[in-house]
C-alpha cells in the first residue's frame, strides 16, 4: 500500500539517513547493466549507499533491518529524460498564464513530482520551466517528495520559434511584455545564442533545452521547420560545452536535427521526422535518441481539445513517433528513456516501456533505456543508473516479472531513493 505522503514526510526530515544497514531480499535483480537478470539476491545498503550485492538470501544479524522482496523483480531506480514537472497541459492551459503566477505553479507542482517518485522515477531530466529550478531545490532540501531533478530552467528557443513566449498574442498583449531576449529563452544570431547558455548558467540550470523546430503544442503553425541557423547551433554548443553542459534538443524536422546533431547536440527529443541522414548521423556521433512515445499518442488522441492551431500537428506528428522510434532503434540508434510528462498527467511515465516494447524493443533493453542508458546520457552513471557497490541507493521493484509482463513497470510497488523507503507494500 502507499505509505502516507504527509507522515512519510515527517519521517523523511526528522531523519535524513537511514542508520546501520538494510538487506533486501530481491526474487530477481535487474541491475541495469546486465542482458540477464540475476535470481535470488540480497542486496545490502548502508546509509543511501549500496555496499554489496550477494547471490542468495542472507540472514540479517541483530543490527540489520530486512526488506522482503523475495516474490519481486528489483531493479535500479528509473529516470525520465524528458518531463516538465512544474505543469500539466491541456486545452485549457493556453488561457491560465493570465490568471495564475509561479507560486501557483510551484503548488500544484508538488503533486506532480510525487506522483512522478510513486511511479518508480527517482531522477528526471526537466526540459522546460524556471519553476523546477525551485522545485529542485525543496526536493534537494527534503521539504517536498519528489524526484532528484536535473532541471534546464527556461527552454532556448529563436524568435517566433517553438518556446517563444509571445505566439499567439495580440498586438496590445505583445507590446506589453515587449521583446523577448536571452533572458526569456529567445535569441536571435550567434551572440545572443552564447548569451542564452551564459543566462542558463547564471539562472542555475543543471542542462540545456534548445527548441530546434517547431513544435505542436505551441501557438504556431508550423510543427517541424529549422528555426536554428548552424551558426547559432555553432556559438550555442560552443558556449554549452565551456560550461561542460548536457545539451538537448526539442525537434520534429529532418533539417533541424540534422544541423542540430552536426553542432554536437547530446540527445534529440521526439525525432518523429528522423530520416536515414540523420540516423547515420547519430550513430555516428553517439548522439541520443528520448522517443517520447507517450507525448505523441496523447496529443494525436486528443488533439480536438487543443486551439485550432495545434489540432492538426497533433494529429499528423503525434501518430509518426512511434513508428520512428521502431526504425531508430532497429538502426542502432541510441536510446534514453523519456515521455514528456506534463503533455500527458504525471505518474503514468511507466506507459512508455510498453509503447516501447510494442515498437520492437525487448523488456530488458527498455528498462535499461531507463536506468544505465538514461544516467550515461546525464554523465551521472558514476552514481546512479545500475544496482551496484557504491552506488547511491534509488532501487524499485515490481510484483513479478517484467521481462515477461511489462505492463508491470505501471505497477511499481517499492520505491527507495537515496537510502530511503518513500513506497512499500
Amino acid at each position: 500500500m502507499r505509505v502516507h505522503s504527509f507522515w512519510l514526510l515527517a519521517t523523511l526530515l526528522s531523519s535524513p539517513a537511514q542508520s546501520g544497514e538494510t538487506l533486501i531480499h530481491a526474487g530477481q535483480l535487474i541491475d541495469g547493466i546486465s542482458d540477464q537478470p540475476r535470481q535470488q539476491v540480497t542486496v545490502v545498503v548502508e546509509g543511501n549507499r549500496i555496499l554489496e550485492v550477494l547471490s542468495g538470501y542472507r540472514s540479517p544479524s541483530d543490527e540489520q533491518q530486512l526488506i522482503d522482496l523475495s516474490d519481486h523483480t528489483l531493479m535500479p531506480g528509473l529516470m525520465d529524460m524528458h518531463t516538465h514537472v512544474d505543469m500539466v497541459l491541456s486545452g485549457d492551459s493556453y488561457g491560465e498564464a493570465f490568471f495564475i503566477d509561479p507560486a501557483d505553479r510551484a503548488l500544484r507542482a508538488t503533486d506532480y513530482t510525487e506522483a512522478t517518485l510513486m511511479a518508480g522515477f527517482t531522477t528526471v531530466r526537466n526540459l522546460g520551466g524556471t519553476v523546477a529550478l525551485s522545485l529542485r531545490d525543496a526536493i534537494n532540501a527534503g521539504h517536498i517528495l519528489g524526484p532528484r531533478i536535473y532541471a534546464a530552467g527556461t527552454a532556448i528557443a529563436t524568435t517566433g520559434g517553438h518556446g517563444d513566449p509571445t505566439n499567439g498574442l495580440n498586438q496590445e498583449l505583445s507590446s506589453l511584455k515587449g521583446k523577448p531576449g536571452p533572458a526569456e529563452g529567445v535569441i536571435s544570431g550567434p551572440h545572443q545564442a552564447r548569451d542564452a547558455i551564459r543566462q542558463r548558467y547564471k539562472d542555475g540550470a543543471d542542462v540545456i533545452k534548445l527548441t530546434v523546430t517547431g513544435g505542436v503544442l505551441s501557438l504556431a503553425k508550423s510543427g517541424d521547420n529549422p528555426q536554428f541557423m548552424a551558426d547559432e547551433m555553432e556559438a550555442i554548443m560552443a558556449a554549452a560545452r565551456d560550461y561542460n553542459y548536457v545539451v538537448a534538443v526539442h525537434a520534429h524536422g529532418a533539417e533541424g536535427m540534422k544541423r542540430a546533431v552536426m553542432a554536437g547536440v547530446d540527445s534529440v527529443e521526439h525525432g518523429t521526422y528522423m530520416n536515414d541522414e540523420v540516423i547515420r548521423l547519430m550513430k555516428k556521433n553517439g548522439t541520443w535518441y528520448v522517443p517520447t512515445i507517450s507525448a505523441g499518442r496523447y496529443v494525436a488522441e486528443h488533439a480536438e481539445q487543443y486551439p485550432a492551431i495545434v489540432r492538426p500537428k497533433a494529429k499528423a506528428v503525434g501518430p509518426q513517433i512511434q513508428a520512428t522510434f521502431a526504425k531508430a532503434y532497429a538502426e542502432g540508434v541510441r536510446i534514453a528513456f523519456g515521455t514528456d510528462a506534463g503533455v500527458f498527467p504525471h505518474g503514468e511515465n511507466g506507459q512508455e516501456f510498453i509503447y516501447m516494447v510494442e515498437a520492437g524493443m525487448p523488456p530488458m533493453a527498455a528498462i535499461q533505456s531507463a536506468t544505465i542508458n538514461a544516467a550515461t546520457l546525464l554523465r551521472i552513471d558514476d552514481q546512479l543508473g545500475s544496482v551496484e557497490p557504491g552506488k547511491l541507493a534509488d532501487l524499485v521493484a515490481v510484483k513479478g516479472d517484467p521481462l515477461t509482463a511489462i505492463q508491470l513497470m505501471t505497477d511499481v510497488r517499492f520505491v527507495m531513493k537515496d537510502g530511503q523507503v518513500v513506497k512499500a507494500d
